[in-house]
């Protein structure tokens, strides 16, 4: 009688497909991780867009509810309506119509804004008042980082583009209360620049 002939794998067959099943294994967890990758690349990339969207949607809110309302600032000194200039933190400061009020406080409807550049940083700023005591701090809100320049321009009636506001009429006085259009740049390393143009309604 013939001895049953025993079978299975050998060493070096053993060697061969666990060689093969790493091999698998390293690709699938190569392309796994290009998958995850790309994917935090892609929710990084959504998540900037919409902040971007929500800043421009933020500055159209504020610039077209522009009214003419001067205030008085915590030195009691008066301040037009819209004010922008080219240096300091604060570049764009207004009074605008449409504060919110869904708990019924007794406050105005208007509100008092700025926006401003700080540390690569574009921030919101607000007060609880209009007319400022020495006391009034302002509100901030980091809208968008890496924010590298923030440009203004404004047009008057006339149709003619200035950096800062109010301009100055052709008799030397001051001109109008607001402009009729504000232009907002934005320049980041990410974006690059992008301008936006928002008309004012008078």
């Amino acid at each position: 009688m013939n001895a049953r002939r025993q079978t299975g794998f050998t060493l070096l067959e053993l060697l061969v497909a666990l060689s093969i099943f790493a091999l698998l294994a390293a690709m699938a967890y190569g392309g796994l991780n290009t998958v995850l990758k790309t994917r935090k690349a892609t929710d990084t990339q959504a998540e900037r867009l919409a902040r971007l969207q929500q800043t421009f949607f933020w500055l159209e809110r504020d610039i077209v509810q522009a009214i003419d309302r001067p205030i008085r600032d915590e030195y009691g000194d008066p301040q037009p309506a819209l004010r922008g200039v080219t240096l300091g933190d604060l570049r764009l400061e207004l009074t605008r119509n449409g504060w919110r009020n869904p708990v019924g406080r007794v406050r105005s409807h208007l509100q008092r804004v700025a926006w401003g550049l700080k540390d690569e940083r574009l921030m919101r700023y607000y007060w609880n008042v209009l007319d400022r005591a020495q006391d009034s701090k302002p509100l901030s809100t980091e809208m968008l980082d890496g924010v590298q320049r923030l440009e203004l321009r404004f047009m008057d009636a006339a149709g003619k583009w200035g950096e800062v506001w109010p301009a100055v009429s052709r008799r030397g006085g001051p001109g109008d209360p607001l402009p009729r259009a504000v232009e907002v740049t934005l320049e980041s390393e990410r974006e690059g620049r992008i301008t936006r143009l928002f008309e004012v309604p008078q």
